[in-house]
Order: C-alpha cells, then sequence, then structure tokens
C-alpha cells in the first residue's frame, strides 16, 4: 500500500515541483495527496493543481483563531488520510493538534545545516545571506522531524554543498536548492523503505 504525503508550503514551491515530477515519474514510492498553503497566490498551489493533486488554503484569513486553524489543518490531513506531512518552504508553525496526531511524520526541509542558522527569521534567501556574511566555506540542506519551535527536532539527513569565494546570494541559493531537492526525495524514498522493512 502507498505511503500518502501531504505536502505544506508557502511560496514558489520548487521542492514540490520536484516531487511532482518524481511522482509523474514513478520515481517518488509516495502518493502526494495533498498541498496546503498559507498563501492562496502561492505558485506551490498552482503546481499542484496543474497535476491533479488537491490543494487547501488555511491561514489567519480564513480562521482568524488560531486554535480553530489547527484543527481544519488536522481535518484536511486526516480527510486525506496522509501519512506523512513535508513542510517545504513553509513559513507558519503547525498547531498542537496537528502537531500531535502527526508526531513522528512531519518532516521539514531547511536550507542550512542545522543547527547553524536555523530557527525564527532563517528561512529562504536571509539563511544564504547569513552564511555568506560569516564567511562559511560550506553550507547546505538539513531534513529533520518536527517539534514546536522553528527548525527543532531530530535531524534525519543532510547534505553539504561548498560556498565559493565569488558567491552571490543567488548563487548558493541555487546550488543548496538543488541539493536540497534531491536530498529530500532520497530520504521520504529512505522513510518507505525503513517502514515497508519494520513492516509497516
Amino acid at each position: 500500500m502507498s505511503q500518502r504525503l501531504a505536502v505544506f508550503a508557502s511560496h514558489g514551491g520548487s521542492i514540490l515541483q520536484a516531487l511532482l515530477d518524481a511522482a509523474r515519474l514513478g520515481s517518488l514510492p509516495m502518493e502526494i495527496v495533498l498541498v496546503i498553503s498559507n498563501n492562496s497566490n502561492s505558485a506551490a498551489l498552482a503546481r499542484a493543481a496543474e497535476y491533479g493533486v488537491p490543494t487547501a488554503h488555511f491561514s489567519s484569513q480564513t480562521h482568524p483563531n488560531e486554535q480553530m486553524l489547527d484543527a481544519a489543518i488536522a481535518q484536511a490531513l486526516a480527510d486525506a488520510d496522509a501519512d506523512w506531512v513535508l513542510l517545504a518552504g513553509y513559513m507558519k508553525k503547525l498547531g498542537e493538534t496537528t502537531l500531535s496526531r502527526y508526531r513522528n511524520r512531519i518532516i521539514n526541509a531547511h536550507p542550512a545545516l542545522l543547527p547553524k542558522y536555523g530557527g525564527k527569521g532563517f528561512f529562504g534567501r536571509k539563511v544564504h545571506a547569513a552564511v555568506i556574511a560569516a564567511g562559511e566555506t560550506e553550507s547546505g540542506a538539513t531534513v529533520h522531524l518536527v517539534e514546536g519551535d522553528y527548525d527543532t527536532g531530530p535531524i534525519l539527513s543532510q547534505v553539504r554543498v561548498p560556498v565559493k569565494p565569488s558567491d552571490s546570494v543567488d548563487d548558493l541559493e541555487n546550488r543548496v536548492k538543488a541539493a536540497e531537492r534531491n536530498l529530500v526525495l532520497a530520504t521520504l524514498t529512505e522513510l518507505v523503505n525503513c517502514k515497508h522493512a519494520a513492516g509497516y
């Protein structure tokens, strides 16, 4: 029985696009059953719709009350019968109901080598700008299980990429994004293989 994946994304959805392509080619051992965004105009929702994947917009606009928002997200995941949740460029914290119901089944992709350059305020280009400003010689991407705070939880996998002296923020962002997409696909595949090996 195929594992079912819900993806959360706030903006461009480049990781989502890589997974949609992999699913179409048969190289993603999961079915993407739902894409959720807190941004009704996100490219991620448009990408999902193009592939026929159900989408949903949940935010303070749709649910001003945080508890109701959390409950609605948890219900959408239950209705989609999702086994796993991937946060791929999702800019909001999940609520306690969702975190509790999907404990150890929510993973996040972060464009740095956690625990460095993680936490509130470290996302997207801000991460890469900070890495360059600090004079780092390497950066990378991390996939980890999600706990309550930003970018916290056990690390599942990491990939390292060089930071070149001539790098602009765009240069580093593009290099990390390419490595991050491959890391997410490899990690999801490993999670499915581990579940199968364990008899789930």
